[in-house]
């Protein structure tokens, strides 16, 4: 369950796992990025989620389109939503403690399956492909993984 009403990155009670779960989504839906205690609390791990470059510009982005839940089965859930420039952002999140792979295909994201596609991952600050075709599967647990779609 995503809590609407404030962003809980650093307000105590959630693993780090789930603090980028948490910021992971409220990015993709457009939420507002308001944290809701005193910063100067925060602790290194807090600051480097909340200071995410990468992750806020997914938010800021100028298309203004908010994302959502692509599909979700145990726990394992797709998230995407459209971004400037043709791009595409994707959130794979499993929110069960077994490890399981999660796969999004192009279509799913209104891609054609044989084009290539740049795949950024968002927490990370890498690509993971130049080149991607048909789909992206990541091994995740407890936790999510956020990408970058860029077609060529």
């Amino acid at each position: 369950m995503i809590d609407r009403d404030m962003l809980e990155v650093g307000n105590g009670g959630m693993s780090l796992e789930e603090y980028r779960s948490h910021f992971s989504i409220w990015a993709l839906m457009k939420f507002p990025l308001l944290i809701g205690y005193d910063i100067r609390t925060a602790s290194g791990e807090t600051l480097q989620i909340l200071g995410n470059k990468e992750a806020i510009d997914v938010n800021q982005d100028p298309l203004g389109v908010q994302g959502r839940k692509i599909r979700s089965q145990a726990g394992l859930g797709v998230w995407a939503g459209p971004l400037s420039g043709r791009r595409v952002v994707v959130v794979l999140w499993n929110r069960s403690w077994a490890r399981a792979p999660i796969t999004v295909g192009w279509r799913e994201v209104g891609f054609s399956p044989f084009s290539p596609v740049i795949v950024r991952d968002l927490w990370m600050h890498s690509f993971v492909s130049k080149r991607m075709r048909f789909r992206l599967t990541a091994y995740v647990a407890h936790a999510c993984k956020m990408y970058v779609l860029t077609p060529i």
